[in-house]
């Protein structure tokens, strides 16, 4: 729950944001000079690259937590089973040992996307977020039946 809130909160300082720039963007635009509108359309540019962005992002946390939910209802959830050092950061070891069985796993079913969803987070438990996001990416375009364009 408190990942939902700091991610609502951060969409809505981005979206203020984008709101406050673009009224600049167009406060440029409207003062009427050609280093002025040239500006004001490379200020403009970016609330729409920002919300483009945002946008992708939050579509596919809620597919995300989609999977995570059908997969928990059906029991599939990976259980949290790594070793912690004394000051609660993982053990690198314990992460290595369950990437290994989530990737061979994911061998021996390629087309499953609960394998590849169990990936993402062994992915993620390493601390390796390129790839986690590339394996949620592929267990979410599994799901919905479309092809995997990573």
């Amino acid at each position: 729950m408190r990942a939902k809130i700091t991610y609502a909160v951060t969409a809505a300082v981005l979206v203020v944001y984008f709101v406050l720039v673009g009224s600049r963007g167009v406060l440029l635009l409207q003062h009427g000079t050609a280093l002025t509108v040239t500006f004001g359309v490379a200020v403009l540019i970016l609330p729409f690259i920002g919300v483009w962005f945002l946008w992708k992002n939050t579509q596919f946390v809620r597919r995300a937590n989609r999977l995570a939910a059908e997969l928990e209802a059906e029991g599939g959830l990976p259980v949290d089973e790594l070793k912690r050092t004394p000051g609660g950061r993982i053990d690198r070891d314990s992460a290595d040992e369950v990437f290994a069985r989530r990737k061979a796993e994911t061998e021996d079913a390629p087309d499953d996307w609960r394998c590849w969803f169990r990936l993402a987070v062994a992915y993620h438990d390493a601390r390796d977020t390129p790839r986690a996001r590339k394996a949620m990416q592929r267990a979410i375009a599994l799901h919905s039946g479309r092809p995997a364009n990573i």
